[in-house]
C-alpha cells in the first residue's frame, strides 16, 4: 500500500468556487479508482484559494485482478455432429488467445454457447496514474472556467504548478504548459520560494513552515479563535454569521486577525446598514457588546501578518469610514421623501421587458394578496394592502441602490420611521422571505400573504412569457421562489387552492402573458408538483407515498402533506403487504370502469353481500374521517375492508361472462375505489 499527493497549485480561485470542487475532486478520484479496480483506504480534499489538493493513503500499487469470459459461437456453430471443433471454435480461441481444448460451454437465455475464460492480471498503479490524474483535472467543473496564453486547457484559474507523488515518485503527466514534479510553494507573500517534498508528511509539514494552513476545518478553527481573541480585546463578542465565516475561510491561506474601529456617529445609522457595509464590501466581521448591540470596533481576516497592525487597521478604518459617509448620507436623504410618496416613482423602473415596470407588479401583488387574505383572515385585510403597496418602495431609495442586499430591510426601516404600523413594517421585510433555501420563513400572516403573492406573480409571469428554467439554468431563482410558497403554506396551515390562486394571477397578468393561460398553468401546476414531491420527500416521506398522494391531486398542499404522511404511516402497520395489495386489486381490476348503481339481487354468492355491507358499513365511517380530512383513521377503518376484499376474489370471478354480473361486480368495486382514491393512488403503492 503507498499514498498519493496531488497539488494543484493556481492564482487565487474565488471562494465560492472552492468548496464545491474539493468534494467533486474526491468524488472523481473515488470513481476512477473504483473504475480502474484500484483499492484505495482514505481520500481526502483539502484545498486554499492558491490550491486544491488530493490525498489518497493504503492505494494499492496493483490493479486487483479480474477475470473475463468471452462468449463465442453457439454450440451447434462450434462444434460438429462429432464433437470436433470447428473453424468457428478455433478462429475464436486463437482470437482470444486460448488453446480451443480450454473452451468451455455456457448456458444463456438463446442456449449453449462457447465461452473463453481469460484471467486478466492487474496493471500497477504506477502507470495508471499518468492518464488518470489529467483526466480528473480536466473532469473537475466550475461556475466559471478560464483560459490562459494560447493554450487549449481552461481551469478556474490559471494552472502556476502541479506537485504529484505516488509511493514517493514523482507520476508524470502534462496540463498545459505545467508538467507534474515534486515541488509545491509555500505562501504567496510570507514565503514564495519552492520546495522540495518526498512525501504526504513532508508536504503537510513543509506547508505549515511556509505559512500555508491547508485543512479548511484547521483554518476555520483558526479564524474563529483569532476572531474572539480580537473581539474579547474591546470586552466585545463577534457578532455570528457563519456564511461570511464560510467565505473568510476560503480567502486566505494564513489567516491572522486585524481589529479596526469607527466613529461612534456612525452607531445612528439602522444596525443593518453597518453590518452589510462591513460584511458585504469589505469582508469584515462586526463586534457586540454582551446585550447584541453593535460596538464602532470590527475584525478583518488578513492573509498575512503584517510588520505593524495597526498600519494595516488604519488603511482598513479609512475604507469603511468611506463606505459608512456615503451610507450616512443615503440614510439621512432617502428620509427627506415620504415613504408613501416613492410608490409613484417605481413607474419608471422597469420590472422587466416583457412584464412592465415594478409599479405595475405592486398593483398585481396587491390584488392577488388581497384574494388570498380573503380566504385566511378579512381582518388583516387594510395591512395587507398598505404592506403591498409599500413592499417595493425602497428599491428606489438610495440606500438600496448602494447596498441591494437590504432591499426590504431598509423598506422596514423606513416604514417605521414614517409612522406606518408595525405589523406593516414586518410585512414589507418578510415578503422577500425566504431568501434561500431553508431561510427563514415570515413570522406573520400578512408578511406570509404578500411573500406568496410575490413569488406567485414572478413564477407565473416568467412562465407566461417563456422565461422557464432549463437544465441548471434558473436566473430568476423560480425553484427557490416555488419552494418558498410551498414552505410558506405548509408551515402556516394555509388552505389554498393552487388551480384558484393561479387562475386570478393569470387573470391579473392577462395583458402580459404571451401563451394561452391554460397552457401556462398546467406547466406551472407541473413546476409545483415536482418541488412539492421533492420536499415531502427530503423530509421522511417515502416516495411512493408521496407519489400515491400526488396521483389524486394536489390543488391543497396542506391536505396533500396530510394524505401522503398518512400513507406513509400505513406502511408500518403488520398487515401493510396484505392490504395493500388487496387495495391494489381492487383499484387495478376496476380503474377503467365507470361505477354505476350497485344491486344486491345480481348478488350470486354470499361474499358479495358481505363485502358490500362492509363498504356501506365501513365506507360511510372512513367518509365521514376523510371529510374530517384525519387520513390515518380514515385508512384505518378501510383496512378492515382487507378480508372481505379478499375473501370476494378468492369466491368470485369478477370477470364474469354475464355482462349484468360482471359490471354488478365492477360497480362493487369501483365505489370501494373512490374512497381509496381521496386519499392517494394505492397502486403506486409498493410492499414494505
Amino acid at each position: 500500500m503507498s499514498e498519493l499527493l496531488l497539488e494543484i497549485g493556481t492564482e487565487e480561485i474565488p471562494a465560492g468556487f472552492i468548496p464545491q470542487a474539493l468534494e467533486e475532486m474526491k468524488g472523481l478520484l473515488e470513481k476512477e479508482f473504483q473504475n480502474q479496480r484500484i483499492a484505495c483506504k482514505e481520500i481526502k480534499a483539502l484545498g486554499t484559494p492558491r490550491r486544491l489538493v488530493l490525498t489518497a493513503t493504503g492505494v494499492a500499487t496493483t490493479q486487483e485482478g479480474r477475470v473475463l469470459e468471452i462468449i463465442g459461437p453457439a454450440k451447434r456453430v462450434a462444434f460438429n455432429e462429432q464433437g470436433k471443433p470447428t473453424k468457428a471454435a478455433l478462429g475464436f480461441a486463437r482470437g482470444q488467445g486460448v488453446p480451443v481444448e480450454e473452451l468451455r460451454l455456457v448456458q444463456t437465455e438463446k442456449g449453449e454457447y462457447v465461452c473463453a475464460r481469460k484471467e486478466e492480471k492487474g496493471e500497477e498503479t504506477v502507470r495508471l496514474l499518468p492518464s488518470l490524474l489529467p483526466r480528473l483535472i480536466s473532469s473537475i467543473s466550475f461556475p466559471k472556467s478560464m483560459r490562459w496564453m494560447d493554450l487549449e486547457n481552461s481551469f478556474a484559474r490559471p494552472i502556476h504548478w502541479i506537485l504529484c507523488l505516488f509511493a514517493g515518485q514523482i507520476v508524470p503527466f502534462q496540463i498545459g504548459n505545467v508538467a507534474s514534479s515534486n515541488l509545491s510553494r509555500g505562501h504567496r507573500f510570507m514565503a514564495p520560494g519552492s520546495f522540495q517534498v518526498k512525501d504526504l508528511a513532508e508536504y503537510m509539514r513543509r506547508l505549515k513552515n511556509s505559512f500555508v494552513i491547508l485543512n479548511p476545518e484547521e483554518r476555520k478553527e483558526l479564524i474563529l479563535a483569532e476572531l474572539n481573541r480580537a473581539a474579547g480585546e474591546v470586552s466585545g463578542h463577534i457578532l455570528p454569521d457563519e456564511e461570511l465565516l464560510e467565505i473568510v475561510t476560503y480567502l486566505v491561506e494564513y489567516p491572522v486577525a486585524i481589529r479596526g474601529s469607527f466613529p461612534q456617529e456612525f452607531l445612528t445609522i439602522p444596525r443593518e446598514v453597518l453590518i452589510s457595509a462591513m460584511r458585504e464590501h469589505q469582508r469584515y466581521f462586526s463586534i457586540s457588546d454582551a446585550d447584541g448591540a453593535l460596538l464602532p470596533f470590527f475584525v478583518a481576516i488578513s492573509n498575512t501578518r503584517p510588520k505593524d497592525p495597526r498600519v494595516v487597521a488604519r488603511g482598513n478604518e479609512r475604507v469603511l469610514q468611506a463606505r459608512l459617509a456615503d451610507a450616512k448620507f443615503f440614510f439621512e436623504e432617502d428620509q427627506k421623501v415620504p415613504f408613501l410618496q416613492r410608490l409613484e416613482g417605481l413607474k419608471k423602473v422597469i420590472y422587466h421587458s416583457k412584464l412592465g415596470t415594478s409599479h405595475e407588479k405592486v398593483m398585481r401583488l396587491s390584488q392577488l394578496a388581497d384574494h388570498l387574505t380573503e380566504r385566511t383572515d378579512p381582518s388583516l385585510r387594510e395591512t395587507v394592502k398598505r404592506a403591498s403597496l409599500l413592499c417595493k418602495a425602497d428599491l428606489i431609495t438610495g440606500m438600496v441602490g448602494e447596498f441591494p442586499t437590504l432591499q426590504g430591510v431598509m423598506g422596514r426601516v423606513y416604514a417605521r420611521l414614517s409612522g406606518e404600523d408595525e405589523a406593516v413594517a414586518l410585512a414589507i421585510y418578510e415578503h422577500y422571505l425566504p431568501t434561500s433555501a431553508g431561510g427563514a420563513l415570515p413570522s406573520s400572516h400578512p408578511g406570509a400573504i404578500l411573500s406568496i403573492a410575490d413569488k406567485l406573480d414572478t413564477i407565473v409571469g416568467c412562465f407566461g412569457v417563456g422565461l422557464i428554467p432549463t437544465g441548471t439554468a434558473d436566473p430568476h431563482a423560480l425553484r427557490r421562489q416555488t419552494l418558498g410558497v410551498i414552505h410558506i403554506i405548509l408551515e402556516k396551515r394555509y388552505l389554498f387552492s393552487l388551480s384558484r390562486m393561479l387562475d386570478r394571477s393569470l387573470e391579473l397578468l392577462a395583458d402580459k402573458i404571451e401563451r394561452p393561460p391554460q397552457e401556462i398553468k398546467a406547466d406551472v401546476v407541473e413546476f409545483f408538483k415536482g418541488r412539492v414531491q421533492n420536499l415531502l420527500t427530503s423530509r421522511g416521506l417515502s416516495i411512493d407515498a408521496v407519489e400515491a398522494a400526488l396521483a389524486v391531486g394536489f390543488d391543497d398542499l396542506m391536505d396533500l402533506q396530510e394524505r401522503a404522511k398518512a400513507l406513509h404511516d400505513l406502511r408500518s402497520e403488520p398487515d401493510f403487504d396484505s392490504l395493500a395489495i388487496a387495495f391494489k386489486r381492487v383499484v387495478n381490476i376496476s380503474k377503467s370502469h365507470i361505477p354505476g348503481a350497485i344491486d344486491p339481487q345480481r348478488f350470486e354468492n354470499v361474499v358479495e353481500g358481505k363485502l358490500f355491507a362492509a363498504y356501506q358499513t365501513i365506507g360511510k365511517k372512513a367518509a365521514e374521517r376523510i371529510a374530517q380530512k384525519d387520513y390515518r383513521l380514515a385508512l384505518k377503518e378501510l383496512s378492515f375492508l382487507r378480508k372481505p376484499v379478499d375473501d370476494f376474489f378468492d369466491g368470485v370471478l369478477v370477470m364474469a361472462e354475464e355482462e349484468i354480473i360482471r359490471t354488478n361486480r365492477l360497480s362493487l368495486l369501483s365505489h370501494i375505489a373512490q374512497i381509496f382514491f381521496q386519499i392517494g393512488d394505492f397502486s403506486k403503492i409498493s410492499p414494505a
